[in-house]
């Protein structure tokens, strides 16, 4: 029955990609089902209006026209050109968040139901104007009542089960496209629904949204020249988000941030070394910056707004991108060769000099510019479409961050067109692998390994004696032969400690 809602759910969005002449993501799935291909035929037919532009652009206008879930899909296929293709990827891009807002007074009800609390005892000011209106939410300034300037975000109604019905369909869509055309199953279409729906969950619970928000401040707390708002969990729910105001420019805004006499290669340079602080050191990044969500304020500092996206990537995935990024622009491809066959994304048995070439071919192109104009992100969206000819598995963590260096350097090159970042950063890239990969480093990881070990030691050891004694219990020892009379608790009272110390010395000896 649920199949066949989504069948009907389906048509009816076909209707509205034919009417924008985008009906081409369904006919490539449709290709391989005869009854799909029936249904999206006559739809062409009927309802199909030509349009000028690219294919990505006529897509992007109807994913808008779809609504809010819609427009959060075509953000999260921009990140996957190996996908929707290179230039399809680059339209999605610019697909903006943006709807009309919602009537006030619905946000001030909603205000009022998750905190408990009439709007006047938790703030004494409040705009009924939103400054910002979102597929999600929207965002108030507001005053509290102890004369704080505040920007209060209220999600939008019921949008929590418009886009739960919206999620169903598209993951119902996912598993049709991996069940008719099976080499679809390496781009994990799947995972893609997945990663989708773990962006929406924050966004859709906004005390996450403040609690990714107050993780960051913490991380970079001391970090010069950056500062993250503050949370106000008093006047925080799930369906409202209080933080502190930023007053200040867009980081985009040039003539803005000139004439409040701010250092732009400054403000550049610096963006470079946050960058690199929240991806290398800490793992954890702010995974939706572009200008919208930036701002300098009169002190000169960034400061970032709206962490309903972040990313994350484990140690082993950031030595992996430092090696990728220092041996891409060092154009050691046996390097980045290395880094890929160490960490698996590279299955067995492919041909490493082969894939040490492909690496050649898509960094010597990019690499041969001016530095000013080399694009790392896109060197990357490369890297990542090699991935079919080589059997290698998507990683949304990673194109999550490609993403992320793409919109960076939009910024970079907005503030300044003749510098690269990332030639800003590699010096703290290459001093960040000294650290994590010499000598010391490794000592390091010995012992934090070590100590884990240990510290499952004890729980691994219960483990085992209860498992000794249920055999000692059925008369057999854990050999199978019949047991002697004091034989498995003598064994693990004697020899258990003993283990213990000779587990510790080789341990020892190991470092």
């Amino acid at each position: 029955m649920k199949a066949l809602l989504h069948l009907f759910r389906l048509i009816g969005i076909a209707r509205v990609l034919a009417r924008h002449d985008a009906l081409w993501p369904l006919e490539q799935v449709a290709g391989r089902a005869a009854p799909l291909r029936f249904v999206t035929g006559v739809i062409r037919v009927l309802f199909r209006r030509r349009r000028d532009g690219r294919d990505g652009e006529k897509l992007a206008a109807a994913l808008t026209a779809l609504g809010p879930s819609f427009v959060k899909l075509g953000q999260a296929l921009s990140v996957r050109a190996d996908l929707v293709g290179d230039q399809v990827a680059r339209d999605l891009e610019y697909l903006q968040d943006g709807l009309d807002p919602f009537p006030t007074d619905k946000a001030i009800e909603t205000i009022e139901e998750t905190l408990a609390v009439s709007l006047d005892t938790a703030f004494t000011e409040f705009d009924r104007e939103p400054v910002a209106a979102a597929s999600i939410a929207q965002v108030h300034f507001a005053v509290t009542t102890d004369g704080r300037d505040v920007a209060v975000k209220v999600l939008r109604p019921g949008i929590e089960e418009r886009l739960e019905k919206d999620i169903d369909l598209f993951r119902f869509l996912a598993r049709v496209a991996e069940r008719v055309y099976p080499p679809s199953r390496r781009l994990r279409p799947v995972a893609v629904v997945d990663t989708f729906e773990e962006w929406v969950r924050v966004e859709l619970d906004l005390r996450l949204e403040g609690a990714a928000a107050a993780e960051l401040k913490e991380n970079c707390d001391g970090d010069e020249g950056f500062y993250v708002v503050a949370v106000d969990w008093e006047r925080t729910g799930q369906r409202v988000l209080t933080t502190e105001r930023i007053h200040g420019h867009n980081i985009d805004d040039i003539d803005a941030l000139k004439e409040a006499g701010h250092d732009i290669d400054d403000i550049l340079a610096r963006s470079s070394r946050i960058f690199f602080l929240q991806v290398f050191r800490d793992g954890y990044f702010h995974a939706d910056m572009h200008p919208g969500n930036m701002f300098v304020d009169a002190e000169g500092r960034l400061c970032p707004v709206d962490f309903g996206i972040m990313g994350r990537v484990t140690r082993q995935q950031r030595i992996f991108m430092a090696d990728t990024l220092v041996g891409f622009l060092g154009r050691d491809y046996a390097r980045v060769a290395d880094a890929h066959f160490a960490i698996g994304y590279v299955p067995e048995g492919q041909n490493r000099a082969l894939f040490q070439q492909a690496l050649r071919a898509i960094g010597e192109p990019v690499l041969d510019k001016p530095l000013n104009e080399i694009s790392i992100g896109r060197l990357l969206e490369q890297l990542f479409r090699t991935t079919e000819r080589f059997d290698m598995p998507a990683q949304p963590d990673l194109l999550l961050l490609q993403k992320t260096m793409l919109v960076a350097e939009g910024v970079g090159r907005v503030l300044n067109p003749t510098v690269n970042m990332w030639l800003l950063a590699r010096p703290l890239i290459e001093e960040w692998m000294i650290a994590n990969r010499g000598p010391e480093a490794r000592v390091v990881q010995t012992v934090r390994d070590t100590m884990e070990t240990l510290e499952r030691l004890p729980r691994t050891l219960r483990k085992a004696e209860e498992t000794l004694e249920r055999l000692s219990e059925n008369g057999m020892t854990a050999d199978g032969n019949l047991r002697e009379p004091g034989g498995i608790r003598g064994f693990t009272t004697v020899w258990g400690p003993i283990a213990i110390l000779a587990l510790l010395a080789a341990i020892a000896f190991s470092m």
